[in-house]
């Protein structure tokens, strides 16, 4: 059945593709039912978007599905299991510990899309924990989820949240347990091959990447050299990934291997950020006491993690370990010149920089050293010179800097070098947004939501950050950074 043909009145969750798969590589069970779950929101946007009808997901069958209150017989709900580096630090064993794969949709383009419940109870991958999420955690999924999709950022999305009705102790408090229903394009992670590696040799690797090459980069799979070629294609959209991440900047907080979506998807926002005043080393996330996953980071771990992906692709290269060795380096490789490329080029779009001249580029290399050395929002300083290569007042961009004759002189030297043409100004607002997911905004949501019951700013943020190139009366407070007191200096994982 596909959902051309879906009927609105019935589930549209049909299938269930990791059950090819080694069985080692997953475990089939239901999720926990839930005490007294109700639907707090549905992505309506997401769900015109996969082609569907949105009368099933606010129906009483969808709340018991995506809520653990259901009859799974017939059904294949599974965990994952996957292992990865935290921290560089090797776990053999992680797996989804509290979370269930429903199974996939089918979009109306004819794409499947994987659903998943996160928060949805035990797993022989829980190491101890109850299998649940916080309503704040999967408040803040649901945020920065759609602040990703539409800043065009490739990401899971989310596609209704549910509250269980119980009460769950975290950090010494009982606080309110959710689910999040996720979607994504796919599940494995970097995480996932080395669990194959690990536990299953090379044999469960070599049906792993069939798998992967087979689901999600069909183009390469008829391909003699097609291991090393997926793992050039998952260098190249990781380069992508990360580029976007930090031309927005957006710190993902743990880029740990199992955190590390093959498919070039930005996955599992917990302690996540967007910086307000830019600082190359910024870290929000509590745990990440090195600075590990500092703003700057994000391109080298990538590379890091993608070294950890070929290592377990080694087997399927060559038998000669150097040959396989230099076949990987060479695939890897790819990832510099991508990033390195797409930075550079995101960079001049967010200036409206199209000259190719020494001296833009050294123009364009030197406006993060400024930005940080005045202390300057991120997002509002980009936003701002948009405004004004649109025509606005300068002293729009002026109040950022301290000191104004220091601001004058940068204007002074990046007009030398700006475009004025239409198509360079249209491609400055496409890579400017006025909006962000604030920390403090998803924070006082968050805090709202679970000390007061008072949803009123989570679905704000959730229709403003749809269009986040758009400011209008109704969002435009919205945009403002912080006030020294609101700053948010520390995010937490929330597991």
């Amino acid at each position: 059945m596909t959902n051309r043909t879906h009927s609105p009145h019935s589930n549209p969750i049909a299938m269930q593709r990791y059950t090819s798969l080694p069985d080692d590589m997953y475990v089939t069970l239901a999720p926990t039912r839930s005490e007294s779950p109700t639907m707090l929101t549905v992505n309506t946007g997401l769900i015109e978007e996969y082609g569907l009808s949105v009368e099933w997901f606010e129906s009483a069958d969808a709340l018991g599905l995506l809520s653990g209150n259901h009859d799974y017989d017939g059904a294949s709900p599974i965990a994952m299991a996957y292992s990865g580096h935290q921290f560089g630090h090797f776990s053999p064993l992680l797996g989804d510990g509290r979370a269930h794969m429903l199974g996939q949709l089918e979009t109306a383009d004819g794409k499947l899309v994987d659903v998943q419940l996160k928060g949805s109870g035990r797993t022989p991958y829980s190491r101890g924990g109850d299998g649940r999420a916080t309503l704040g955690a999967v408040i803040r999924e649901y945020l920065i989820s759609e602040a990703m999709a539409g800043l065009g950022i490739p990401t899971t999305r989310t596609l209704a949240l549910v509250t269980t009705g119980e009460s769950i102790m975290r950090d010494y408090q009982m606080v309110p347990g959710a689910i999040q229903v996720r979607t994504a394009e796919s599940h494995l992670r970097v995480g996932s091959f080395q669990y194959a590696y690990s536990k299953l040799g090379k044999d469960g690797v070599k049906a792993l990447a069939d798998f992967a090459i087979e689901q999600h980069f069909p183009e390469i799979k008829d391909r003699d050299d097609k291991y090393p070629a997926f793992l050039e294609a998952v260098s190249l959209r990781q380069a992508d990934l990360i580029s976007q991440w930090m031309l927005v900047g957006f710190i993902h907080g743990v880029m740990n291997t199992d955190n590390a979506a093959i498919v070039g998807e930005s996955i599992d926002f917990g302690p996540c950020a967007f910086m307000d005043d830019f600082k190359a080393n910024k870290v929000f996330s509590s745990i990440d006491r090195d600075s590990r996953y500092a703003w700057k980071q994000q391109a080298s771990i990538g590379y890091w993690n993608l070294q950890r992906l070929a290592e377990t692709l080694l087997p399927l290269f060559d038998d000669d370990t150097d040959n396989a060795v230099n076949i990987a380096e060479t695939q890897i490789g790819a990832f510099i010149p991508r990033f390195q490329l797409a930075f550079q080029e995101g960079l001049k779009r967010k200036l409206g920089i199209a000259s190719d001249s020494d001296a833009a580029d050294a123009f364009v290399d030197d406006v993060l050293p400024v930005l940080e050395d005045e202390h300057i929002d991120f997002t509002l300083f980009f936003d701002a010179l948009t405004s004004v290569a649109e025509g606005g007042s300068e002293d729009t961009l002026l109040r950022y800097f301290d000191n104004a004759e220091k601001g004058k002189d940068w204007l002074g030297k990046w007009r030398q070098f700006s475009d004025r043409d239409q198509a360079t100004l249209t491609a400055m607002r496409s890579a400017n947004p006025a909006l962000i997911a604030r920390n403090h905004q998803v924070e006082k949501a968050i805090d709202d939501a679970t000390e007061r019951n008072d949803f009123t700013l989570f679905y704000r943020l959730s229709n403003a950050l749809k269009t986040p190139y758009v400011v209008n009366d109704k969002n435009v407070d919205l945009q403002e950074a912080p006030l020294p007191e609101q700053c948010v200096l520390r995010t937490f994982c929330g597991t």
